[in-house]
């Protein structure tokens, strides 16, 4: 469910360019791309492997700074960040899962998801780890170490993690790539559960054609360019 259409937009780029250069040359991975995200969408980011996606969020989220162009998110114009600043925007306003879990293996579960309150100053911050480790069925699983968790049950702990903050905007990049089918479809339920309850505004990179119909709008990226932008309902995934 999107916010009302005055709102401004929770992801905003304006010609945004991403060229990086190796051995090889210079190769151009994002080609001045435009792309507003209302507040409160699930957008399903979809193309072939190179195509930019991953980039394309790593922009968003203040990771890569762009070649060329504006790139405006939550109100804050990222360009305008240096390094620590862009370290507590993403600490106040994103949260990122990836297909990798990203947990820190000497932490429990509840301590993975407390670290992002704690560097926030929350006094709380184990009390809502515990919330949030419940909503997504870890209850049971507070003191135990991310070796001692099943692949899904890592994953559902990144997505505690995530969430735990309240963020205005979350990143996906394939978060059930690492996960079988079932366990797979079981995270995706709560991860839009999750979005719908708290009117998060979600950026999904995927390459399943049932999970991006899942969203609410549909762009397709190809070559660092958008060649696709419509309404899910409408979308051919």
């Amino acid at each position: 469910m999107t916010d009302s259409p005055t709102a401004p937009p929770t992801i905003r780029l304006r010609g945004v360019r991403l060229t990086l250069t190796g051995p090889a040359g210079s190769v151009n991975i994002l080609r001045g791309l435009d792309l507003d995200v209302p507040q409160g969408q699930a957008l399903g980011l979809v193309g072939p492997s190179g195509a930019g996606k991953s980039s394309l969020l790593m922009v968003a989220a203040g990771l890569q700074r762009p070649t060329q162009g504006t790139v405006q998110v939550a109100g804050h114009d990222l360009s305008g960040l240096d390094e620590d600043a862009l370290a507590r925007f993403r600490r106040d306003h994103v949260g990122v899962v990836f297909q990798g879990f990203h947990l820190v293996p000497t932490m429990t579960a509840e301590e993975n998801v407390a670290v992002p309150l704690e560097f926030a100053g929350r006094r709380d911050a184990f009390e809502v780890a515990r919330t949030r480790l419940e909503a997504v069925g870890l209850g049971h699983r507070l003191g135990h170490y991310p070796g001692q968790l099943s692949g899904g049950e890592q994953q559902r702990v990144a997505l505690a993690r995530a969430f735990a903050p309240d963020p205005l905007l979350l990143l996906a990049d394939e978060p059930t790539g690492n996960l079988d089918g079932e366990t797979g479809r079981r995270v995706m339920d709560l991860l839009f559960g999750l979005h719908d309850e708290q009117k998060t505004t979600l950026v999904l990179i995927t390459h399943d054609p049932a999970l991006a119909a899942r969203c609410d709008r549909i762009v397709r990226i190809d070559d660092g360019r958008i060649v696709d932008d419509r309404p899910a309902n409408e979308a051919a995934a």
